[in-house]
Order: C-alpha cells, then structure tokens, then sequence
C-alpha cells in the first residue's frame, strides 16, 4: 500500500494508507455525518475545494456506479475515512470504490482516526488541510501546503462550478424515480427555469415532476436572460463557496423579486437570496453536513430531519423587514428557512431533495408550487 498524510494548517498530522489518485489534495477540511452515500456527496459540487471527512467508519462496501452520480464528475478535492472494507457487495456496482476514486482523480486517504480528526474540527473549526501520498517523511511538506492555502471566505466557486451555456433537463429513462413522492400526478406548469451555481441532479429531478420544461441557467446569467423564457417560477440552486462575491447571482436575484415570480432557493441559493434582500451571512465554525439535521419550522412547530452541506449561513439577526424567519436548527439555532413578506420567495439551508438522506424537506417543492399556482 502507498503511504499517505493528511496534516491540519492547525498543525494535526495524521497517517495512513492511500486508496485513491496518487498526487496532492488542498482544501478545506469538513466533516460529513451522513451514515449513506458516499458517492452522491463526493459528486455534489457544493463540495468543491473542500476535502471531505466521513465519520462512518467503513466507506466503499457497495462500490460505485454510474447512476448515483450527482453531476459529472467527483467535485470534492479529496476524501478522509477510517477503514475501507475487503469485500464489495452491490447488485448495482460496476466499479470498485478505489478504482473509482482513481478513475476520477481524486486523493484519498484511509486509515485515519477520524473521531479524533471530527473533535479537532468541531473544536477548532474547519480549516485548510493537505492529503500528501507517497514514501518519505511529507507530513512538513503537507503542513507547509495546508498554511499556505486561501480559505473559503471571499473564495466565489458558484462561477467556478456552473455551465457554460442554457440547457433543458430531460430525465433520461435509467433516473431513479423515487427520492420526492412530490404528491402530485405530473407536471403541473410549463417552465421552471434553474440556475446553476452547483446544482444536484436530483434537484433537477424533483424540480421536472413539477414543470413540462426545466431551463438550466448559468450562475451569470442576468435576470432579462431568465425572465425572457417567461418561467412559471425560478429556482435557485446549491454551490460551493461564500455566497457574498456572488455579486452577479444577487443583482439578479433582486431583478427577478422586482418581477414577481416565484422564487425557491437552497442552500447557496438560500443565502444569495438573503442577500438579495438585505441580509448579511456568515462563516461558520464548522458547518453543516450530513443527513442527521433536525429542524423546526417556526410556524407548524414540526421538527424534520434534514440533509445539509452548508459552510455559511445566513444571519437570522441581520433579517430586513421584508424577511421573515420560517425553519431554525435544533442543533445550533442558525437561520433555515427564510421567506419573502411581500414577494412569492422562500428559502431553505436544508436539501430538500436528500439523495443522499431523508425525504422530510421534501414539501419545500410543494409550497414552490403553491406559489406558483397562486401567481
């Protein structure tokens, strides 16, 4: 086995074994409690430059395969587990879990403690790390890499993430049909129009049961762009990065308030709307992730669980008038669900969509669509 280092920008060193691409890995350090789905979180681009620890301590006993994908490639910048088991066992792989994890670049390294690693982050924050793989003492020169890289603060990945150009999704006939029951017997509306600043396939799945017609956007593209294909409603979607150099996603979010269409945002796009509104956000100590999250919604007093990947959030004392809090964490009381007093918008922190986690949030596409059918 090729040796492999992880070391902390705080100065943790840990050893262990590498399980995928030899190389280097930067990036910010998180830690992900979801006990399922390791392939979906690593595919998600809301997890660009992050390298991503699992707490689960056995990753890869159902291997990999091209369905479960959330985009087109693995965005995370590298992977941290505990044991990678001997024995792969699913009726749906067709790749084993570290030729996946080679095929698709990624450095990963196992063996580590990553109870003592999930204490370090929980107690000092998120911070930038390195994955180092090969023979020879590099922990120093792991340590030196993971001190010089930029944090996220001020880092704009949304651009970085999006497509090139407008598409229209099509759910091609292998897509599972089973993460959203959505309640409803077909599409309801003509066109919802999506903008990508990192958008999961399953959003783009449960977002196709609602309109005949899904439009792909880039994350610059302006609001006339959006507005000219006359949507029933507009989605904003989950990315990477702060949200506040986001400048151009906020100037059309603005734009697309003023026309009164419906307005859905999650995660990034939750907190881009935010701001669009007046609201300030901030980093977190050390984010939301996994699929264990519980959160109360303020109004029915209903308690669901979530699945979450956030590291910023929107600051619920910095609200204007023209917000309303609807959904707080139980686990910390950030802001997590926001909606529009006068204007048909709201915004959730949570993954409505989950895959992976549970099907809870589920209903913020049915009140999208309660909106919608109320315009």
């Amino acid at each position: 086995m090729t040796p492999a280092v992880l070391a902390l920008a705080g100065g943790a060193v840990f050893r262990g074994w590498s399980i995928g691409a030899d190389g280097e890995s930067l990036g910010e350090v998180v830690f992900n409690t979801a006990m399922t789905g390791y392939q979906e979180i690593l595919t998600d681009p809301s997890y660009c430059r992050q390298i991503v620890t699992l707490t689960v301590p056995h990753v890869g006993n159902t291997g990999a395969n091209r369905e479960d994908y959330e985009s087109d490639r693995v965005y995370a910048a590298g992977l941290i587990i505990r044991d990678l088991p001997v024995v792969e066992s699913n009726w749906r792989k067709d790749t084993a879990f570290p030729d996946f994890l080679r095929d698709e670049g990624t450095v990963a390294i196992a063996g580590v403690d990553t109870r003592r690693l999930t204490r370090i982050l929980r107690e000092e924050g998120a911070q930038q790390g390195c994955i180092l793989t090969g023979t020879g003492d590099r922990a120093g020169k792991a340590l030196a890499r993971a001190r010089a890289a930029p944090g996220m603060v001020g880092m704009d990945l949304a651009r970085v993430v999006s497509v090139d150009s407008a598409y229209d999704w099509t759910v091609e006939s292998r897509d599972p049909d089973l993460h959203w029951s959505g309640g409803s017997s077909g599409p309801r509306f003509d066109r919802i129009v999506a903008y990508d600043y990192g958008v999961k396939r399953n959003i783009l799945r449960s977002l196709a049961r609602l309109a005949r017609q899904v439009t792909v956007l880039p994350a610059e593209a302006p609001a006339s762009e959006a507005l000219a294909l006359k949507p029933d409603g507009i989605f904003l979607s989950n990315g990477p990065g702060d949200p506040e150099p986001c400048s151009y996603a906020i100037e059309a979010v603005k734009d697309i308030l003023d026309s009164g269409t419906p307005v859905l945002g999650i995660c990034l796009g939750h907190q881009i709307l935010g701001l669009a509104c007046g609201a300030r956000t901030m980093k977190m100590k050390f984010g939301h992730h996994g699929a264990n999250h519980p959160i109360v919604d303020l109004e029915s007093g209903e308690v669901a669980i979530s699945s979450q990947n956030h590291g910023f959030a929107v600051d619920e004392e910095s609200l204007p008038d023209c917000l309303r809090a609807t959904h707080r964490s139980l686990f910390d009381g950030t802001l997590q669900g926001l909606a529009h007093r006068s204007r048909p918008a709201i915004g959730f922190q949570g993954h409505p969509e989950a895959s992976p986690g549970p099907h809870d949030l589920g209903y913020a596409f049915e009140r999208f669509a309660g909106m919608i059918g109320a315009s």
